[in-house]
Formats: structure tokens, sequence, C-alpha cells
């Protein structure tokens, strides 16, 4: 029998090495579960909405997909934890509008430029905020509530859930959108903000749908707009913002991210798993049900978005001098 060649030899594991399974090809990926990461505490609308995008993401993907809880520094712990991992697609990220808000507000805090350092999936879902004044306030529309503001500059208290938050930053907005003068009381936290307005001891604020409906639907509030584009499902006579002031908007979303550098296949099957998810109409139901909206949109579209919402925020904060100092 003839011993083959040394250059046979070459050849064939050239072939070989050829027709080997490599990483990053979508047919191959996932093999393994896959962890998303949230950059806040379990059991708020970010988790568990998170969570049931996850769910309906692993029936696409055919492996367990994890939702990891890392809250802290304004879900900077989360996505510089991230940005840090492998780029192979099995860790996440469920990043959120602070990614467009930090850079500007908080420079310091990691990373610093996520437009680089993370690889955008696709869109995952928004919520909107309600505008609501204390009862007593005497006003029934956006408009009234303008014109009675500018009657009043500086007088008229508005709480939010703490300095630099979304819904601050909503009122900043507003405020810069209408001329108003709407003073800024900063709470820790969105609840003990309710409180007070429900005591009246402020005299309104942007508070999310669900921590909202409740005090609207007893009365101790009275519901002016929507800070969504359009209005939304759980409160359908509210009228959006932007019917009054066009143009305004003001929404708290999340969206899917993988480390930079991720491999284009393996984003892509990503992007096709979360936007079954999206589409999904019992889940777009279920969600509607909890004031979320989901949302269709591909890593194009994110790169964009992201990109828009960080100019955007960050001329918000600049013009009224927003600091976390």
């Amino acid at each position: 029998m003839t011993l083959p060649s040394r250059r046979q030899i070459l050849a064939a594991s050239t072939l070989l090495l050829a027709a080997a399974p490599r990483p990053g090809r979508a047919e191959e990926y996932p093999s393994h579960a896959l962890t998303i990461v949230v950059g806040y505490p379990p059991g708020g609308i970010s988790d568990t909405a998170t969570r049931l995008i996850a769910r309906r993401m692993e029936q696409e993907l055919g492996q367990p997909v994890v939702v990891e809880n890392r809250a802290g520094a304004a879900t900077a712990l989360a996505s510089t934890y991230v940005a840090q991992a492998d780029p192979n697609g099995y860790t996440l990220l469920m990043g959120a509008t602070t990614l467009a808000i930090n850079p500007t507000l908080q420079p310091k805090l990691g990373p610093q430029d996520p437009q680089k350092a993370l690889a955008p999936v696709g869109m995952g879902y928004q919520s909107a905020f309600v505008l609501h004044v204390h009862r007593d306030l005497p006003v029934r529309s956006v408009a009234e509530l303008i014109a009675y503001a500018k009657e009043r500059p500086g007088k008229l208290n508005f709480g939010s859930s703490g300095n630099g938050a979304v819904n601050h930053l909503a009122l900043a907005r507003f405020n810069n959108a209408t001329g108003t003068e709407l003073q800024h009381v900063p709470y820790r936290g969105g609840a003990p903000a309710l409180i007070d307005l429900r005591t009246g001891r402020i005299q309104g604020m942007f508070s999310a749908v669900l921590e909202a409906l409740p005090a609207v639907q007893e009365g101790a509030t009275r519901a002016l707009g929507v800070s969504s584009a359009e209005r939304v499902a759980l409160l359908p006579e509210v009228p959006a913002v932007a019917e009054t002031v066009p143009g305004f908007e003001a929404v708290y979303w999340q969206a899917l991210f993988a480390p930079a550098g991720t491999p284009g296949p393996i984003l892509k099957r990503l992007e096709a798993a979360l936007r079954v998810a999206t589409d999904d109409p019992d889940l777009r139901a279920r969600l509607a049900g909890q004031g979320v909206s989901l949302q269709s949109g591909d890593a194009e579209f994110l790169r964009g978005f992201l990109a828009r919402e960080t100019e955007s925020w960050g001329r918000v904060i600049r013009s009224a001098g927003i600091s976390m100092e």
C-alpha cells in the first residue's frame, strides 16, 4: 500500500479545516443558553417585559434565554458588563433610555460611548408617561395647563422619580417646548412623588402609565395627556401631548444590544428572533395591558434611533442645566 505524500496530507487537512464548524455561523448558533442582562431589579416593568420577550425568543432560538438583573449606577453596571463581555452572542443587554442620557448627564459612567461599545440588535418596547395634575388644579387640558402655568411662572411644582430620571427630563422637555416654568421637585422614586401629588403637596408630574392609572381612575388626579406620539391603549380617551404641542415625545424605551464585535450572522439570528417576539400579537396584547408598546425596529433602525435619542436628550439636559452633582 502506498502511503500518502506530505502534500496530500496537507491538502486533506485543509479540506477538513474548511469544512469544520466555525464560530459565528448563524446555522450553528446558539448551541447553549443565552443571557439577557437588565439594569433594573426584579419585579418592575423593565424586568417583566424583558422576561416575556426572552421567553418568546427562546422558542425561536431553541435554547434557554435567561434574564439576569444587574441594577445600579443608572444601569451603567449592566451596560458596562455586557460591553466587556465576549462578543459571541451569548451575553446580551436589554439597554434602556439611559444609554442615550448618561453620556451627557453622567459622562463618567461606562460605557462612555454606547454607540461604539455595543452592537444594536433591535428595538424592544416603549412605555409612555401620563401628564397628570391634582384634581384641584383648575385645568382640564394641556393647553389650559400651559396658559395657567405661564400666568404663574415658577409657582407650580411638578415631581419626578429623581433628578435625571426620564420623567424629570420629560418635564424639562415640556418646559422647553412650551415656554413654561414648571418647577422640578425630585423624589426618591415615583411612589413617594405620587403620594404627594395625591395630597396636593405638588401640582403634577409625568408618571408611568400603570403608576398613574389608579390615581386617575379614582379621581385623585386628572390626566391631561400622554407623552408618546400616539395615544395609549389603557387611556384611549387621553390625548397625546403632541396633539397640542406638535412634535413632543418623551418615552422610556428598551432595546436589545450585543457587545461590539459580535459576528454579523449572530446579530442577524438574534434580530430575527427578536422581531418574531415583538411582532407576536398575543405578546403585544399582554404588554399593552401593562402600558407597554412593543416596537418593531431592526438593527439599522436602532443604530439611528440611539444616535437621535442621544443628541435629543443631550440637548434637553444642556438647555435645562441639569446636573447630577
